[in-house]
């Protein structure tokens, strides 16, 4: 089954990603900074990443950096933020986003990101 996971530092934007993810058929984990997904990461790299940009220890952005420095195999990103400026996108996809969406995110465009990302496999068929 295919592996999300939401890195995301408010427990009810956590819940709401998760809810709409599960219900598409995928398989989630959360990580409420980005030390622990990146902990969560190196231990077994998942299917896709979604990613909030300001958590506290390690941002979003810091923990991208981070993933795509490591020699694991490399799945995309969305990151997600409050942040809706052209520098914050640019930021993200320097950092290693496949993908920028602005909070609050529609349930439907989650869904759709996350099936164009992971190709079709997991959840629902495309």
């Amino acid at each position: 089954m295919t592996r999300i996971l939401i890195v995301e530092d408010a427990a009810t934007v956590r819940l709401y990603h998760r809810q709409i993810l599960e219900s598409a058929g995928y398989s989630v984990a959360e990580a409420i900074n980005g030390i622990e997904a990146l902990e969560k990461s190196l231990v077994a790299p998942f299917d896709l990443y979604v990613v909030d940009v300001n958590m506290p220890k390690l941002d979003g952005y810091g923990f991208l950096h981070e993933l795509r420095a490591q020699a694991i195999v490399q799945a995309p990103a969305i990151m997600v933020s409050t942040e809706a400026g052209p520098d914050d996108r640019t930021r993200a996809y320097a950092a290693g986003a496949n993908a920028y969406l602005v909070k609050p995110v529609k349930p439907e465009q989650l869904r759709t990101y996350a099936k164009l990302l992971l190709g079709g496999i997991g959840g629902a068929p495309v």
